[in-house]
């Protein structure tokens, strides 16, 4: 029994050592086993991690240099597809655009003038916006100079080439150059538009509607009256007369009793009547050229006119404001002398198209004397009112001298 008690503890020790040892041993193993401890390092051991390690690295680096060449490839490709998507479009825009132009030549065009002074462009367009044809032509000349009339030398040196100066109370001509040439006269032509109406006697204030007939349709002229403008016969004939509005003057024909041809009758009848002999009415407004007369019958309409005061006090008037309910327009008098305060007018009226030229009717008081002054195919925008400036110039040095010489033209 001793024994084994002596025994004993020795088994014990040895077992407990036993499995001490196997608690320490055996995590290592299981951890190297597992790869989480590393055997110690040599230096043949580092050596090859390094360039493991410089391998990995170059990898890297070629990877991403792929990457880079490839991604400048794709925006070389992105941007070659984009240019051809514009070149498509720009091809199709071009295909649209001659298409346009072949279904323009096909249609009437529109022609834009811009003159020159010896030369004009015509800007003709179609109904594509962008189709443009420039033509150099000459300039359309007047009647009076292709006839020959600006040639003519005068005294004063006119712009004007037919001009006519008369006393209204004696008849005496102070100042004449080819007053028997018969020419357009434009809208002069309005002065006895006015005069047939105000012999007429109708009714001022009855109202009178812009139509689509009263548009010009011969000199494509532009107007504020919209068709459908409703205003009185008085407002009209203010207009027609101070402004020169062609859609007005036409109105007041076309609304005449009887109707516009029975109107024009009697604008023809009223100019025998006088004894304009070299006159001839067409129209109402003086947009044709067909409306033709001299100076001599012109200074006797101007003298008719002016016993009319009505036509004295329209065609005279610097401007007028013609209220339409929802707008109002501004209307200013054609002839500019009307706003000098050197002169004194009794009746004028202003006239143009480029086969009458700038023209120029006026009665007018100047250095005592009731004159009556006729300037047609006068060239250039102030050519009209400068011949006028000089005539009057001319005449107040002239004084009270009745007798003085008459130059001729």
């Amino acid at each position: 029994m001793k024994l084994f008690a002596i025994k004993t503890p020795i088994s014990l020790q040895w077992a407990v050592g036993s499995l001490l040892a196997a608690a320490l041993v055996w995590p290592m193993a299981a951890q190297a086993a597992k790869g989480k401890v590393a055997p110690a390092k040599t230096a043949a051991g580092k050596s090859a991690e390094r360039k493991k390690n410089a391998t990995a690295k170059k990898s890297v680096a070629a990877k991403k240099a792929v990457g880079t060449a490839r991604s400048k490839s794709s925006k070389r490709d992105l941007v070659a597809k984009t240019s051809q998507k514009k070149s498509t479009r720009l091809s199709r825009a071009e295909e649209r655009k001659q298409q346009r132009l072949a279904r323009g030549s096909a249609s009437p065009a529109k022609t834009r003038v811009a003159k020159g002074s010896k030369s004009r462009t015509v800007v003709a367009s179609s109904r594509a916006k962008s189709a443009f044809v420039r033509v150099s032509m000459s300039p359309r000349v007047s009647t009076g100079e292709r006839l020959g009339l600006r040639n003519s030398d005068d005294a004063l040196d006119l712009n004007s080439s037919v001009a006519l100066v008369v006393d209204q109370l004696t008849g005496e001509v102070l100042f004449s150059k080819n007053d028997a040439a018969v020419l357009p006269i434009a809208s002069l032509t309005k002065l006895m538009t006015g005069l047939v109406l105000a012999d007429a006697n109708l009714p001022m204030d009855e109202m009178i509607t812009i139509t689509s007939d009263d548009v010009d349709t011969v000199k494509n002229s532009r107007s504020r009256l919209a068709v459908g403008t409703t205003a009185s016969r008085g407002e009209m004939m203010h207009l027609a007369l101070m402004s020169s509005e062609n859609r007005a003057a036409h109105a007041l024909g076309r609304t005449y009793p009887g109707g516009l041809t029975h109107f024009i009758r009697l604008m023809n009848a009223k100019a025998r009547d006088l004894g304009m002999n070299d006159t001839r009415y067409v129209d109402p407004t003086g947009l044709m050229s067909q409306n033709q007369s001299s100076a001599r019958d012109l200074a006797t309409l101007v003298s008719a006119a002016y016993q009319r005061p009505i036509l004295r006090d329209l065609s005279t008037s610097p401007s007028h404001e013609l209220d339409l309910g929802n707008r109002t327009l501004q209307y200013n008098n054609s002839n500019r002398l009307i706003r000098n305060p050197e002169w004194d007018i009794g009746l004028q009226k202003t006239g143009y198209i480029s086969e009458a030229g700038r023209c120029l009717v006026m009665q007018a008081n100047v250095a005592g004397r009731q004159l009556i002054m006729v300037f047609l195919d006068a060239s250039g925008r102030s050519g009209r009112a400068q011949d006028a400036e000089r005539v009057r110039h001319w005449v107040e040095a002239q004084g009270y001298r009745r007798s003085a010489a008459r130059p001729q033209g």
